[in-house]
């Protein structure tokens, strides 16, 4: 997910930084997780069910990956 505020293609200089990223995927955590257990928990083993489930996770990851480094930044004083 790129934004307009991170211009360096490195994304190790900007995991934790970006806000605009971190916003989005706080966002997209918060809609497909809900829709995930509406529309398939009864049938978690169907492919549309695996696949929402699959990027249910990997939006809650990268956050939790982004926030991470962000508390570690900012607990080390490396901003």
């Amino acid at each position: 997910m790129a934004c307009d505020a991170c211009f360096s293609d490195v994304f190790k200089q900007k995991i934790g930084r970006c806000k605009t990223c971190m916003w989005q995927l706080t966002v997209l955590s918060i809609i497909c997780w809900p829709l995930w257990f509406y529309l398939f928990s009864d049938t978690p083993k169907t492919v549309n069910s695996i696949a929402l489930l699959f990027f249910c996770i990997a939006f809650s990851g990268l956050l939790a990956l982004h926030l991470l480094v962000l508390s570690w930044r900012k607990l080390t004083g490396r901003e």
